[in-house]
């Protein structure tokens, strides 16, 4: 039982540490094209977000509430509004639609 379970520790551990170890190996030099540069700078927040919203649309009762809640975020955040107001302003849009939807008898 034990035998499937290492295969796929071993085979997990090589594909992190692959992953992690080959750029150190097969990049030698300081890498100065802003194209590259650029797209390595904004993998880290696409990566984010890849993970995080579709988690948003299901973490309320409607999808409804949760679509107002991300609009609240985005149109905030465009107006580089701080962290703590956009994480406030979202859940109270959240809060406010499912009080209208539960009046409503939507969920």
């Amino acid at each position: 039982m034990n035998k499937p379970f290492l295969v796929y520790l071993s085979v997990m551990a090589g594909v992190t540490y692959l992953v992690r170890m080959l750029p150190l190996v097969l990049v030698k030099k300081q890498i100065t094209n802003k194209f590259i540069l650029s797209f390595l700078h904004y993998i880290p927040y696409a990566v984010l977000t890849v993970m995080t919203m579709p988690a948003v649309f299901y973490a309320t009762s409607s999808v409804y509430s949760a679509i107002v809640g991300v609009l609240v975020a985005i149109i905030l955040a465009y107006f580089e509004k701080s962290l703590l107001t956009v994480a406030f302003c979202s859940c109270a849009g959240v809060f406010v639609t499912e009080i209208i939807l539960s009046y409503l008898n939507m969920i």
